[in-house]
């Protein structure tokens, strides 16, 4: 181990602390849960393709642009393979001089989530399979100002048009974006304002799609509740109240649907997830998971997979909830985590993964040999776009 990842692992130790901060801000305190056995990390990290040295930095690193890191990476999904949209609360500018052990990313001196040094610029970009930087919409900038930035992001497998979906959560509102990121085609919600209504939400936190377009909102941590829309944003119907019993939420902060179109959701204060059918009538509840920020099905095999923070773990469960295998995820180190809040996987197994904390977009690549029930497979594949 070189000294700038000794550092990174040490420095990181701060991220991961701040990070501890805010799970005792957000959900009550509970004994651990038991672990299943892990594994050391099934993959290795693609390294930054302008880099050749060992020690290189990974896939989006360095910042590209002189002066400036990463902020928080909330938001990351892989549109295709050498198409990747990444949702950022924006970027930090470094002072002069740089902080002691700042090694390339923000997390290895401090949390990057809140970070007074944060500007709210560039915020939507999408990258290439390298880590380059191949669009940034400044133009829809100005849409996150004075909040805290988009929350995630994602295309629905149904939709044609690949339009993108970015959750705004301190504005309360769903925005949707043509493909190119040239027009804001909707914005679902009312700017600035939260009610538990048909019109309005409360925070959100994620979407989701089902086959007849449906969109499902995961509505969030000051409601609590799913909301169901239409194809066009309009409002269906939704479930869910404050609490802890089943079809309560409290605070919920993900959502997916698998083939079969049942529709788990991570009850993050709650410590779990819970399985409804595509209209909430409540199926499961899978319990003890610390803090669950993200739930993803892996289409081919229906295995459902959850980031767990607090320390980082990725866990896999089958469609009954039996929880298989986790291998742990935390650390400031290549391939860790100080809180992983979205991934997303082409059709080649590679991972890509946001940090909240640390504040680095990460690549994955299945290492040579791995177990395949170690790995994360790909999420449903988006149609064929209409051209």
């Amino acid at each position: 181990m070189t000294q700038r990842w000794r550092n990174a692992l040490m420095l990181g130790g701060v991220a991961l602390g701040a990070a501890t901060v805010l799970a005792q801000q957000t959900s009550p305190a509970a004994p651990a849960a038991p672990r299943p056995a892990t594994t050391p990390r099934p993959f290795n990290v693609v390294k930054n393709v302008e880099a050749n040295a060992y020690d290189a930095p990974a896939w989006a690193l360095p910042y590209p642009k002189a002066g400036y890191a990463w902020g928080s990476v909330p938001g990351i999904f892989v549109e295709d393979d050498n198409r990747i949209l990444v949702a950022s609360r924006g970027e930090i500018k470094l002072p002069t001089p740089l902080p002691a052990g700042y090694d390339l990313f923000w997390g290895t001196v401090r949390s990057a989530l809140n970070a007074p040094e944060t500007e709210v610029t560039g915020c939507l970009r999408v990258l290439d399979a390298t880590g380059k930087v191949v669009e940034i919409w400044t133009q829809w900038d100005k849409l996150f100002v004075g909040t805290n930035g988009p929350h995630k992001i994602k295309i629905s497998p149904y939709d044609p048009e690949h339009r993108i979906w970015v959750v705004g959560e301190t504005k309360h509102v769903v925005y949707v974006f043509s493909n190119d990121g040239k027009q804001l085609l909707q914005t679902i919600g009312e700017e600035g304002v939260t009610a538990n209504d048909e019109t309005h939400f409360g925070r959100p936190q994620d979407v989701d799609f089902l086959p007849d377009g449906s969109v499902l909102v995961a509505d969030g941590l000051t409601n609590a509740r799913i909301v169901k829309l239409d194809r066009n944003g309009k409002f269906v119907m939704s479930w869910g109240t404050p609490g802890s019993a089943d079809g309560q939420f409290n605070a919920v902060h993900g959502v997916a649907v698998d083939r079969n179109q049942r529709v788990y959701v991570a009850d993050r204060n709650n410590k779990r997830v819970q399985v409804f059918d595509a209209n909430g009538k409540h199926l499961a509840s899978w319990p003890n998971i610390r803090f669950p920020n993200h739930v993803f099905v892996s289409d081919a095999t229906q295995d459902v997979w959850v980031a767990d923070n607090m320390t980082a773990e990725v866990l896999k469960y089958d469609v009954n909830g039996n929880r298989l295998l986790s291998w742990n995820a935390t650390g400031a180190l290549p391939g860790g985590f100080g809180e992983l809040h979205q991934f997303s996987v082409d059709s080649k197994g590679n991972v890509y993964t946001g940090d909240n904390i640390l504040g680095r977009p990460q690549k994955l690549m299945p290492k040579a040999g791995a177990d395949p029930k170690w790995l994360i497979g790909r999420d449903k594949p988006l149609m064929p776009k209409r051209r």
